[in-house]
């Protein structure tokens, strides 16, 4: 989908997208303002990252963890080959594990998640490879 005439003010708006569009940069600092207040809402994050290599799925976990001072998160799982990644990390349990995937759009989603049940988890995204530099 092409961003070219689409207006995105609104997290909820990234929701139609498979692959992260292109944000300027008013729309970004919009969007991060929005997503800093649900994260700071919630009791921990997942992060899902689409990556076209494990170097660039794994540099977008550390700009968040610098981002929002978390501890470094450790690799526990990474393919054996080159090519597309799926990553997910886990800041409640610190870990990373990242496969092969190939098909996917690129970008990244977190899920902003409750220890209370009744609190629905919320994912948002994708966000661009390079939004949290």
């Amino acid at each position: 989908m092409s961003t070219k005439n689409i207006d995105i003010c609104r997290l909820e708006d990234l929701d139609k997208f498979r692959s992260a569009p292109k944000l300027n940069r008013k729309q970004s600092r919009k969007l991060l303002n929005q997503l800093i207040h649900l994260i700071k809402k919630s009791d921990w994050i997942t992060i899902g990252v689409m990556s076209p290599s494990l170097k660039r799925g794994i540099n977008a976990v550390r700009r968040i963890e610098e981002k929002f001072k978390y501890e470094e998160m450790e690799c526990i799982t990474l393919p054996s080959t080159d090519g597309p990644i799926f990553l997910k990390a886990n800041q409640k349990t610190g870990e990373i594990h990242a496969r092969n995937e190939f098909g996917l759009g690129e970008g990244i989603l977190i899920t902003c998640q409750h220890y209370e049940n009744s609190l629905t988890s919320k994912t948002i995204g994708p966000f661009p490879l390079d939004f949290f530099d």
